[in-house]
């Protein structure tokens, strides 16, 4: 006899940019547990002079995920993964190539480029998203500049997550958490800004239809489910922009910011309407799409990849540490001896973190670090300041006043980042579910098939399931004596 839908469990791929992973999740009595069924590395691979995701082969991993759970009837299935990379689909559906990464040079001018033909202002109030060289529009910009060819030759565009939504279901639709993230969706009409796509002179007719986080696209396909247990199962669009899933799991409105941390931080809180005003234009403000209706406004702030980077580089010279040692050895340094503005756009590219940094320092007329513990110091007391300066401006133009800061994601189980992060805010931390994204994810399946009533409702069941740490501020003294010099450094990268 078939389970019933409520005790059948939910299946989330959650990609990150390091890895990517799938989890069973049960619902059972008001309470959520959840199960790493899978795992397994996300490398981008270099040809060409260019650097791509490997999606094939995360496509293949997603079916051996699939292939272990042929015995199991499921309510439903959703993906999450990074936002404002895209795929191109060609006239029988084919991939055409491997999609890029966000992090290959070709970006490098766009913007600029784009700029001469569109002016920030009119960009930012179509948009309501902030101006970064990774954004979809200049990504896209830059592939009718050097690929015009390829470009002509797709017939249709998805982004990440909705690409395998589409190997999974034969349906090519664009989930709208993610849709907002390429700077080419209106905010408001929560459609396609085709009107700034024909300035630029970019094809308008090639991104897919926008869905809403919640709808179910389709059945599993035949061929993928293949004679399994898995046939009929519905592929749901959760919020499948990885923050956008992240913050659907927990409530961070009405004077409660989130801070989602992992390769980026992405600070903000959630609104019933995007904030598109010069203010927020002026701090470079981002309107990303939320879940029932909701806008995520926020900041991104470079985040944990310094400390990745910084990580691989000492492995490469034969010095492995693990993130617990480098928190130790951070933790006996001295405060404040190194301060780097994490934005700098030498970190977004570095061909060796250490090194970035030292040059950074020497720019700023500071010592450099010496050992490792002291670079990962620095990382962490400059993310903290650089948290504060982003909240301040948050409060500003957003106009509600931030009490505490929700922190989830991976960077939520570094508890000396969590602590640097209250004492240089002054605000209460509270730290957790480090697993929000393939919660979240979890969270809006859950709604979609009826499993519970509202939002706040899943949310609760969340904050049942999976409870928080709390860091209260207690040297916030010494951290507002440091926010001066911070700031001048900051201000001397972008004179």
């Amino acid at each position: 006899m078939p389970k019933s839908a409520a005790s059948k469990p939910y299946l989330a791929f959650d990609f990150g940019a390091e890895s990517g992973r799938a989890v069973l999740a049960h619902l059972q009595s008001g309470i959520l547990t959840t199960e790493e069924v899978h795992r397994f590395a996300n490398d981008p691979v270099e040809y060409g002079g260019s650097l791509h995701w490997d999606a094939p082969r995360l496509w293949l991993e997603v079916r051996k995920a699939l292939a272990g759970l042929e015995e199991f009837e499921l309510s439903g299935i959703g993906v999450d993964a990074w936002g404002v990379d895209y795929a191109l689909l060609g006239e029988r559906g084919e991939l055409l190539q491997n999609p890029y990464h966000y992090r290959d040079g070709r970006t490098r001018t766009a913007m600029e480029e784009v700029f001469r033909k569109v002016s920030k202002e009119e960009i930012y109030s179509a948009t309501g998203i902030q101006f970064m060289p990774i954004n979809t529009l200049y990504q896209l910009f830059a592939a009718k500049r050097d690929t015009p060819e390829l470009l002509r030759a797709a017939k249709r565009m998805v982004t990440i997550p909705d690409l395998f939504h589409y190997w999974l279901t034969g349906k090519a639709v664009c989930e709208f958490t993610n849709a907002t993230t390429t700077q080419l969706v209106n905010p408001l009409t929560r459609t396609w800004a085709t009107g700034l796509m024909d300035l630029l002179e970019l094809p308008s007719y090639l991104p897919a239809p926008i869905v809403e986080p919640g709808s179910v696209i389709g059945p599993l396909l035949p061929g993928v489910a293949r004679t399994s247990s898995l046939s009929g199962t519905s592929v749901i669009a959760p919020a499948s922009h990885d923050t956008g899933s992240a913050v659907a799991a927990i409530s961070a409105r009405d004077g409660t910011a989130f801070l989602s941390s992992g390769t980026w931080s992405l600070l903000g809180t959630e609104l019933d309407a995007p904030v598109i005003s010069p203010d927020a234009l002026r701090l470079n403000f981002t309107n990303e799409g939320g879940v029932a209706g909701t806008t995520r406004l926020l900041k991104n702030v470079m985040g944990l990849w310094m400390l990745q980077c910084c990580r691989q580089s000492w492995t490469g010279q034969g010095q492995v540490y693990d993130y617990r040692e480098l928190m130790e050895l951070a933790g006996r340094e001295p405060s404040f001896a190194h301060l780097v503005d994490p934005d700098d756009e030498s970190f977004l590219r570095p061909a060796d973190m250490p090194s970035t940094i030292n040059q950074f320092c020497a720019r700023t007329h500071q010592p450099s670090p010496s050992r490792p513990g002291a670079f990962v110091r620095a990382i962490l007391e400059s993310l903290a300041l650089k948290y504060r300066v982003v909240l301040r401006n948050l409060e500003q133009v957003s106009g509600k006043h931030i009490e505490q800061i929700r922190v989830i994601g991976g960077g939520s189980k570094n508890r000396l980042l969590n602590q640097f992060t209250a004492d240089a805010t002054g605000k209460r931390v509270l730290a957790g579910p480090a697993e929000a994204t393939a919660l979240g994810n979890v969270a809006i399946q859950i709604l979609a098939t009826g499993g519970a009533a509202s939002l706040q409702e899943v949310r609760a069941i969340v904050d049942r399931s999976f409870p928080t740490e709390i860091f209260e501020p207690l040297e916030s003294d010494k951290w507002e004596m440091q926010m001066e010099r911070f700031q001048q450094y900051t201000e001397m990268t972008y004179a």
